[in-house]
């Protein structure tokens, strides 16, 4: 994380890239679990955490300058998504062509993001070489 006010969506941006890839990790692993028996499939909640620090009447600069200020509290919650709901006969909720849509869905995710970043630093690259 940098500490200066210019990089506050840089670090939101970066968290969130972070959280991404978390999510990458843990839909792989329900994926490599999908035939083990009582596995239920986990995830990671990021988005409604930042979601609900985003809302508000204040200008978005001063919501992202106060994510900023506690930024390395705001991390994600990884759950086990319906621990107690069953597809299958042996105990395992894991659905591979879901978790195969959520890994694709999370990597376009991941990628805009990563996009997101690149576009500011260019923002401030443009401004101090003034042109």
């Amino acid at each position: 994380m940098i500490n200066t006010n210019i990089y506050n969506y840089i670090n939101v941006l970066d968290k969130a890239a972070d959280a991404a890839n978390s999510r990458n990790t843990i839909i792989s692993n329900n994926i490599a679990n999908v035939d083990t028996p009582n596995y239920k499939r986990k995830d990671i909640s990021f988005e409604r955490y930042l979601e609900q620090a985003l809302i508000g009447d204040d200008p978005l600069d001063d919501r992202v300058d106060e994510i900023n200020t506690h930024l390395s509290d705001f991390s994600g919650m990884i759950y086990t998504d319906h621990s107690v709901l069953s597809y299958r006969l042996d105990g395992n909720n894991v659905d591979i062509d879901t978790e195969s849509a959520y890994l694709a869905e999370n990597q376009i995710r991941y990628n805009t993001l990563i996009s997101q970043i690149g576009q500011e630093f260019s923002r401030y690259k443009t401004v101090l070489s003034g042109n």
